[in-house]
């Protein structure tokens, strides 16, 4: 794609990303098939070609955003599947990233759409604020549905509706390192959300490394990896906590020592593996941040390093829903079935894979509607695949493809925890 800008307008290091990748764009279209939003609304200013005109004409003529563009890329999920159909090899991560900064920083917001962003970026990323609004929406349930007949409280309305009538307990944090015949030594991502909606994830994870051999370190003061605020265009808000668990990671590798930093939730994996892009212009961090994304591995990229023993068939037949950080952002597509099958469970692919369901972080309260579609085409599919179980790498997943089935969904380590001499997972007792 030919641009013009011009020398002052690239002597902005993002300016100049952004440059860059929308000349790599060859305008083919082969990401419109792929991008969840096109296919559902079929408008191409809702797809990743049409977006990138939007954020060219934007940025080339040095614009504020205006409403036109703003619903368009808000409309974005930031599923990458485009990026994994590109045969140009578009950087579409991070352009999307750079225009929603853009966004932020010229575009003043309805007050409504403004109110509900502060409250998302405010409560999210802090796990007891967060259990404490969880608490709160449970009152407020009931009305959800007189909430979505208007249409700037349908964000509150998908909140209600997504917010569980109950909670689990936090699990209680152990202070000193697991001791164990010592195979390698990791620390696992705590986050923010996850610990709250569903501690038995890192628990099970725990669970199965320690029998493995694995050491646990339990480095304090790391938290929210940055992804919630980021792809809300908060820019230095995502980058500020990206350095505070750059420092907590590079003191315990310092300290003792680390051969990974675990996620668990693919979504978290993806933002931290991209730490080294993120803080490149901080002389402070930049080393530190890409020694961090370097050592950053999805349980499930870890665990296919460890040489599980093969088990027999358990006789349960497992819909394995990859999510789009996982197959799109970190590239990670075969290592899960290749585990799950290994630990005795049959796997089936639902068809449209590479679809979205629909949750992407915040964009199921944010984009309730369209969110809604993606959700209901997601969980038809992967009930035609008459599984009894389905299984995910992220949290997010979990929470919207079960609010639209009875199918039980549990994390993939979940179930190689319980193949491999764990508890059976609550979800299907």
């Amino acid at each position: 794609m030919q641009t013009n800008f011009t020398a002052e307008q690239l002597a902005d290091p993002h300016v100049a990303e952004s440059e860059a990748i929308l000349r790599r764009c060859v305008h083919c279209g082969f990401c419109t098939a792929t991008c969840p939003t096109y296919v559902t609304l079929g408008n191409e200013l809702d797809s990743p070609r049409g977006r990138i005109y939007l954020i060219k004409d934007m940025l080339e003529n040095g614009r504020a955003a205006d409403a036109q563009v703003v619903k368009h890329l808000d409309r974005c999920l930031s599923c990458l599947a485009c990026t994994t159909t590109c045969p140009s090899g578009v950087d579409y991560m991070h352009l999307i990233d750079n225009a929603r900064a853009h966004v932020e920083n010229t575009y003043r917001r309805p007050l409504m759409d403004r109110l509900i962003r502060n409250v998302l970026a405010f409560v999210l990323p802090y796990p007891s604020r967060f259990r404490a609004a969880l608490k709160l929406a449970r009152i407020g349930k009931p009305f959800g549905p007189m909430l979505a007949g208007f249409a700037p409280l349908k964000p509150f309305a998908a909140m209600l509706t997504l917010a569980p009538v109950t909670l689990p307990q936090p699990l209680p944090q152990q202070s000193q390192p697991l001791a164990v015949a010592k195979r390698g030594r990791v620390a696992i991502l705590t986050g923010c959300a996850q610990p709250v909606l569903d501690p038995r994830i890192n628990e099970a994870t725990e669970r199965l490394l320690t029998r493995l051999g694995v050491e646990i370190a339990r480095p304090k003061g790391e938290g929210c990896c940055g992804a919630l605020v980021h792809h809300m265009g908060r820019e230095e808000q995502a980058l500020n906590f990206a350095r505070r668990n750059v420092d907590v990671w590079t003191r315990e590798i310092e300290e003792r020592g680390l051969d990974a930093i675990i996620i668990t939730a693919s979504g978290c994996g993806t933002t931290i593996k991209d730490y080294g892009h993120m803080l490149r212009l901080d002389p402070s961090y930049a080393e530190k941040a890409r020694r961090i994304s370097a050592l950053a591995k999805d349980i499930t990229e870890y665990l296919a390093t460890l040489d599980l023993p093969p088990l027999e068939s358990r006789g349960l037949t497992v819909a394995y829903h990859s999510a789009c950080s996982m197959q799109h952002g970190q590239k990670i597509t075969l290592q899960p079935k290749a585990l799950l099958r290994n630990a005795g469970f049959a796997v089936r692919d639902p068809a449209e894979g590479h679809l979205c369901c629909g949750s992407a972080g915040t964009y199921n309260i944010l984009q309730p509607e369209i969110s809604a579609q993606l959700k209901a085409r997601k969980v038809k599919n992967i009930e035609a695949t008459k599984a009894n179980i389905i299984a995910t790498g992220n949290i997010g997943c979990m929470t919207q493809i079960a609010s639209g089935t009875a199918m039980p969904i549990v994390h993939t380590v979940e179930l190689l925890d319980w193949a491999y001499g764990g508890p059976k997972p609550d979800k299907l007792s």
